[in-house]
């Protein structure tokens, strides 16, 4: 029993890093401390866990160049709690400047900036899962705008993960290649959605505008989005744009940006 105790502790902290990079050492306090106080760890760590998140992480954090984004804001907000919750909205001051200027801009065009998975608030090269890169604090994934089914724009998404509900066009090129190629991942995330909202259509207009505003800054070093996208979109001639290779998965659901 005790092995398999050990066992269960192990998996555990295990996938609390894997999935908040700093869960599994907050569930490892929480074991030591509900010890010593003789108290639950169905109560130690859910507090210690929010202290953690709240009041210790930030300022370590930022010592080390990485800004925690902002739960509740107007014009930039996560797409729901789980992505500040799982120390997911970490990025470096440089970006977190960007972003907060991109959305006071975005604003006046009643757009917010929704994002998703940022980065974990320490070391450079530790993966954020399943993502290939976010590792650094340069890199944000950000939701597309869309429209209601009135056809007024809206700062509802499509999805309730931010993933997986995939945006088409005349020219959905790239895709059907990728998976005519085999390469079974690449749309991978349409079992991730975590519930769907299927009245909702992309907002060309205001993604457009999003994305420009991205990209004007000249820290801006480049954007994933599908071609078909691009194209639909107008934005053809902008550089910085680029295809992310079929080894990665869709970004016709979401943008992914990241400064140099």
């Amino acid at each position: 029993m005790k092995v398999l105790k050990l066992f269960r502790h192990v998996a555990i902290i295990i996938v609390l890093t894997a999935i908040t990079q700093i869960g599994g050492i907050i569930w490892l306090l929480a074991m030591i401390i509900s010890h010593k106080i003789k108290k639950g760890k169905r109560i130690v760590f859910p507090l210690l866990y929010l202290l953690f998140n709240i009041v210790i992480i930030p300022p370590i954090a930022s010592f080390f160049g990485r800004e925690k984004l902002p739960w509740f804001n107007d014009h930039l907000k996560p797409r729901n709690w789980f992505y500040p919750l799982a120390f997911r909205n970490y990025v470096n001051s440089e970006l977190k400047v960007q972003l907060e200027d991109a959305a006071y801009a975005l604003s006046v065009s009643d757009i917010t900036i929704t994002y998703l998975d940022g980065n974990f608030p320490f070391l450079n090269g530790f993966p954020l899962l399943p993502h290939l890169s976010h590792n650094d604090g340069k890199k944000i994934d950000i939701s597309l705008m869309y429209l209601d089914p009135q056809g007024k724009s809206t700062n509802k998404k499509p999805s309730t993960s931010g993933y997986g509900v995939f945006a088409h066009s005349d020219k959905n090129y790239s895709t059907n290649s990728c998976l005519q190629k085999g390469y079974w991942q690449y749309d991978f995330t349409k079992h991730l959605t975590f519930g769907t909202l299927n009245n909702l259509q992309l907002d060309k207009g205001k993604t457009a505008i999003l994305i420009k505003q991205l990209l004007s800054s000249p820290s801006a070093h480049k954007l994933f989005i599908e071609p078909h996208l691009k194209h639909s979109l107008g934005l053809s001639h902008r550089s910085k744009i680029r295809f992310h290779g079929c080894k990665a998965v869709r970004h016709d659901d979401h943008i992914h940006y990241q400064t140099k």
